[in-house]
């Protein structure tokens, strides 16, 4: 009889998050035990609940606990704007940022020849329809500037086709950044989004 294995089976779970390996999960685990009522016990509650109560918004594809999500239920973001991004991570990053005021569209992913993602695969179909039916002035692109990221940019822009302005954000040297440590296409993208001074 294995007296850890229950143990053993939530450090390997633990193991297939983003950022841990098994290592990092024994510590986690182990960590997590230590502080039973204090982390452990708040943790499973809250891991059971969220797993019953989250669920992807029916309007952009947000994660939140309701149909609509908050940023769409709200009648301050309603203000014509929508940022397009990859998946739920790349919105929670531009909400950190709090510069965007606007609504979102979570697009599932990016066009992939070689992973097999079409257009069907993808939120995009939503996309136009929410042009079509929600007055949007703006359709503001913040995907990756990845081959893939790209591609996916130029089909919206077919979709779309002028319905409404479309822009991406700028792309360029970082804040801090170091010409030194930057890669060849970061360097060329800077200096050809360069402005005026």
């Amino acid at each position: 009889m294995n007296s850890t294995r229950d143990i053993d089976a939530l450090i390997d779970l633990m193991a297939k998050l983003p950022g841990l390996g098994p290592r990092s999960a024994r510590r986690a685990v182990l960590h997590l035990i230590r502080k039973r009522a204090l982390l452990l016990t708040p943790l499973a509650d809250l891991m059971q609940s969220v797993a019953v109560t989250a669920r992807e918004c029916l309007n952009c594809g947000n994660i939140g606990t309701s149909d609509v999500c908050d940023i769409c239920a709200s009648h301050k973001r309603g203000n014509g704007l929508i940022c397009v991004v990859e998946d739920v991570a790349d919105l929670w990053a531009m909400e950190r940022a709090g510069v965007f005021k606007g609504r979102y569209h979570v697009l599932g992913g990016t066009l992939s020849a070689l992973d097999a993602i079409g257009p069907e695969d993808l939120r995009i179909p939503k996309l136009v329809d929410r042009v079509a039916s929600e007055d949007i002035t703006e359709v503001i692109l913040a995907l990756n500037a990845t081959v893939d990221g790209q591609t996916t940019a130029h089909y919206i822009a077919d979709q779309l086709d002028g319905r409404t302005l479309l822009t991406t954000l700028a792309q360029g040297v970082p804040i801090g950044g170091e010409l030194d440590y930057l890669d060849d296409g970061t360097i060329t993208a800077a200096l050809n989004a360069r402005k005026s001074i």
